[in-house]
């Protein structure tokens, strides 16, 4: 099998696609064999094949947890499997960079039927979903129970799971101001988002921006991937809920908590990998809302026209 090999902990440019990997085998009764059509690729790959993610799995091992593709002729289903040989899929394993992976079939969902988008195919749209999505909608809905009309920020607004939470917070009703770092993230969050702000928050006065915006009020949900709580309270409305998604900015934050109970507000967790393990029967439930949700038009897969062959260099 081809894919990508981590035998020891190297930069990402460094990793090379290798022949001759062996074949997963499931091992498990209630494991399936996935023959990967794409694979999507996340912050935290960077940082596990780096070693610095908080679960990281024995040498030796392929990388990449997204991924879509199709149970292929020839596997074994087990007794209670809902799904069949041929049937489109995407989930959450690892191995994803690899042709071939092999997980349970609880993490999988099947591909909706209409799947379909004009520049890239099935596939490409289904593997991004599969973190991102459920990641932003258990914060917003399951942690935050956002309402409609309220404020909600997104930092990162540009990045994936920043993206789909403003989609998510706006099929939600509430107003939302994203944040990025750069005028053409400001763009995508607006033009493929849908954010009804969009502020830099490299502008040392973004803080004023955001407050100007809410006409003194602040917003009710701040949704942080980067590492802004500390930042994020000066704009934090009465009674507001800050969701820790995330430390892309490489930094774990001491937050001042007389500020935390100034404002009489909440610091969130949000896990979603933990579920599987914690909440397995909530899963299902969060997919089920997800795909209503795309069924009826209210969210969208984004993807840019820079797509990576298996056989092409990978530099993260």
């Amino acid at each position: 099998m081809r894919g990508y090999y981590v035998m020891t902990y190297i930069k990402p440019s460094e990793l090379k696609l290798q022949s001759g990997i062996p074949e997963p085998v499931p091992k498990a009764a209630d494991e399936v064999v996935v023959e990967v059509y794409s694979a999507g690729l996340n912050y935290f790959d960077i940082l596990q094949v780096q070693g610095k993610y908080q679960n990281q799995p024995p040498f030796p091992w392929v990388p990449g947890t997204e991924f879509a593709g199709v149970i292929p002729p020839g596997t074994s289903l087990p007794p209670d499997c809902p799904f069949r040989v041929g049937d489109r899929v995407f989930g959450a394993a690892q191995g994803a960079c690899g042709e071939r992976l092999v997980c349970s079939w609880t993490a999988l969902q099947k591909i909706p039927d209409g799947m379909t988008f004009d520049e890239v195919g099935w596939d490409m749209l289904a593997a991004s979903l599969t973190v991102t999505w459920p990641t932003s909608y258990e914060a917003l809905v399951g942690r935050a129970q956002v309402k409609p009309g309220e404020w909600v920020l997104v930092h990162a607004a540009a990045g994936g799971v920043g993206l789909i939470a403003v989609q998510i917070a706006k099929a939600l009703g509430a107003k939302v101001i994203a944040t990025a770092g750069s005028p053409d993230k400001l763009d995508v969050c607006k033009r493929h988002g849908g954010a009804d702000e969009a502020v830099n928050y490299r502008d040392p006065s973004w803080q004023k921006k955001v407050m100007q915006i809410t006409n003194g009020h602040g917003v009710d949900v701040v949704y942080d991937p980067v590492g802004l709580v500390e930042k994020s309270l000066k704009v934090i409305a009465w009674k507001g809920r800050i969701l820790i998604v995330g430390f892309a900015a490489g930094s774990i934050e001491k937050i001042p908590m007389n500020l935390v109970l100034l404002k009489n507000m909440s610091l969130v967790g949000v896990h979603w990998g933990a579920y599987f393990k914690r909440e397995p029967r909530h899963v299902p439930d969060v997919w089920s809302a997800l795909l209503k949700l795309y069924k009826e038009g209210k969210l969208k897969p984004v993807t840019y026209p820079k797509i990576f062959q298996l056989s092409a260099p990978v530099i993260l």
